[in-house]
């Protein structure tokens, strides 16, 4: 049965929540404080997991139908490249596995030299290693294109293959060109697993040729089926060959909390000083902040409706970084094929999502107690805060907030609008196509129960539409059951449960924020079947092309069109203990849930 969000009650608590402790946005630091203190060796670190993302797989590349989120994800098991924390940059070079691509002149062969990593059994990480895992991801996606949420059929790992040239030297043969910023953000995302003690299809079974792709079925089937017995994460001795900085310890499958210890055969940056990392899991953030204010956590984020705890944040000793992640964009995301109460046939209609961006006070919304608490920053594209790629309209906003525009907009085109009552459509010849006389104007729109901010600017967006009589029935949600049931490209039969969407941020890569896979026509992640001939060209030049403006122009036009309503993008605050220390980078990366703790140490 769904909970039915009375607006006044999520008013009063945000506002509550938010009380005490005394805090503004002036009082957060703006870059993270330097590096500091002399290391101690030892001690453990407990960390907060985000709230309603309790992990429950380990393998890297879980099927869809686990409907939830890999554990200790880049911490076991490293990518290719490590993804960057920095907006102007798509990866880390330092604890990345390999050096970076070369590329042929025609962009269709790639050469890669690999650096001197070592699996935690003392063998080198290979080439081969990396031929496996390309393998194993192409078996994953021949089973359902919906067991990757980056893929879009066609492209990457599609047409490209993989061959180990020697040990240290891999060569990818591409059937069609990528631009190479985009194809090195598709890289970032490539676990490597090890091909010498996973190339199995049975526990104790014969070593499989994974070339083959019937072995490589196989062997996904295999391991995914040993990943879905968590009682058996930290005793199977699969899960203990890993190439990253730790390797799991224990796992508690009732909470998702687990522990982690140094992997000693780790050869990357970090000292890996800390001799445990407890990540805990929570159910909601006034859960984290409690146990922050009890000194019992080292390192975590909250949202920024938690800004006026910052003071008493400090005084318990803890340092509070904030700032909005790089790529990355908080939107309502749109399905465009709802069709309860003609909601597709009028979302349809480019005036009606321009009307609608209207109503969103972007500057309200940051300055709100309830809701940003003056933390955060006006976006109006898919690029994010301090992109490399900026739109060409710069920070005007496009359809800046304009109560009065909007209702213009939609007497304009026949409605009548009913201030407080219910707007309907009264001359169809001008609402638009399929809409027809008497089309009353009201959508269901399903909002995250974490953060909470979440539910307050969606509060705020349904009371400026209920102003132009524009009815938003609002219902709220875990994070876990959004991301299992509500997305067209993998849940089309819940398809009229929702209308439109907020689940909080969106992730685009650093450094390279296009939007393949999210909005172009067939992408896996395009979850409310947003689709346009002329932003699918966009998208394709900004995918495989070689035009450094490419990405400008996809961003720009995104952001003129409206495929989702854009939201502000509130900081992110990373508080950890003013006893923990180590790179700034590392606490700055946290802004895009990228951990790096065997980089962490603890001082007097």
């Amino acid at each position: 049965m769904r909970g039915r969000i009375s607006i006044a009650l999520v008013v009063l608590l945000a506002t509550a929540a938010c009380g005490g402790g005394g805090g503004t946005a002036d009082d957060i630091a703006k870059t993270p404080p330097k590096q500091t203190g002399v290391p101690k060796n030892g001690g453990t670190a407990v960390v907060a997991l985000t709230p309603g993302l309790s992990p429950n797989y380990i393998y890297p590349y879980p099927p869809a139908s686990a409907s939830g989120t890999v554990i200790a994800r880049g911490q076991l098991w490293r990518s290719l490249y490590r993804p960057s924390g920095a907006g102007d940059q798509i990866v880390d070079t330092g604890p990345s596995l390999a050096e970076l691509p070369v590329y042929s002149q025609d962009r269709k062969t790639v050469t890669i030299k690999m650096k001197s990593y070592k699996w935690s059994t003392g063998r080198p990480v290979t080439a081969d290693d990396v031929v496996f895992s390309l393998d194993l991801l192409k078996a994953a996606l021949a089973e359902s294109p919906a067991n990757w949420s980056f893929y879009t059929p066609g492209q990457f790992p599609d047409g490209i293959s993989a061959k180990a040239t020697a040990a240290d030297t891999l060569s990818l043969t591409l059937d069609t060109a990528y631009n190479p910023s985009y194809l090195l953000s598709m890289l970032s995302l490539l676990y490597i697993m090890p091909s010498a003690e996973w190339n199995i299809a049975r526990t104790g079974g014969p070593h499989l040729d994974f070339t083959q792709p019937r072995n490589a079925k196989a062997i996904y089937d295999y391991l995914t089926k040993e990943s879905s017995d968590q009682k058996s994460f930290a005793t199977n001795p699969l899960w203990q060959v890993v190439n990253g900085p730790f390797r799991l310890k224990a796992f508690d499958p009732t909470t998702g909390s687990f522990s982690l210890v140094a992997n000693k055969a780790y050869s990357g940056p970090g000292e890996k000083r800390l001799d445990q990392v407890d990540f805990k899991a929570f159910t909601s953030a006034a859960a984290v902040l409690n146990q922050f204010k009890a000194g019992n956590l080292t390192v975590g984020t909250l949202d920024s409706g938690f800004i006026s705890q910052v003071g008493a944040l400090k005084t318990k000793g803890y340092n509070v970084y904030g700032a909005p992640a790089p790529a990355r964009f908080d939107s309502l995301t749109i399905n465009f094929k709802n069709t309860v109460n003609g909601f597709d046939k009028v979302i349809a209609q480019p005036y009606v999502r321009q009307a609608l961006q209207r109503l969103i006070d972007q500057k309200g919304y940051i300055a709100g107690r309830g809701i940003y608490g003056g933390a955060g920053s006006e976006n109006y594209s898919t690029a994010g805060a301090d992109s490399p790629y900026p739109p060409a309209f710069g920070s005007t906003a496009p359809y800046a907030y304009d109560p009065e525009a909007a209702r213009k907009l939609l007497t304009d085109h026949g409605w009548k609008v009913v201030p407080d009552g219910a707007t309907t459509c009264e001359k169809p010849a001008l609402c638009g196509s399929g809409i027809q006389q008497g089309q009353a104007f009201r959508f269901t729109l399903v909002s995250a129960d974490t953060p909470k901010y979440v539910g307050a600017r969606d509060v705020a967006f349904a009371s400026a539409a209920k102003k132009l009589g524009i009815q938003v029935d609002l219902v709220t949600k875990s994070l876990n059951y959004m991301y299992a049931n509500y997305g067209n490209s993998f849940a089309p039969a819940k398809a009229n449960e929702w209308a439109m969407q907020d689940y909080g941020p969106l992730y685009l890569a650093a450094g390279y924020p296009s939007s393949n896979t999210v909005f172009n026509t067939d992408g896996s992640f395009n979850l409310g079947s947003y689709a346009d001939p002329a932003a699918d060209k966009l998208i394709n030049a900004s995918t495989f092309g070689a035009d450094s403006k490419a990405l400008s122009a996809e961003v720009t036009a995104l952001g003129k069109d409206l495929p989702a309503l854009f939201l502000p993008t509130p900081n992110t605050l990373v508080v950890w203990k003013n006893t923990l220390s180590g790179p700034g980078s590392s606490f700055q990366a946290l802004l895009s849930s990228l951990y790096a703790p065997e980089q962490w140490y603890f001082h007097s």
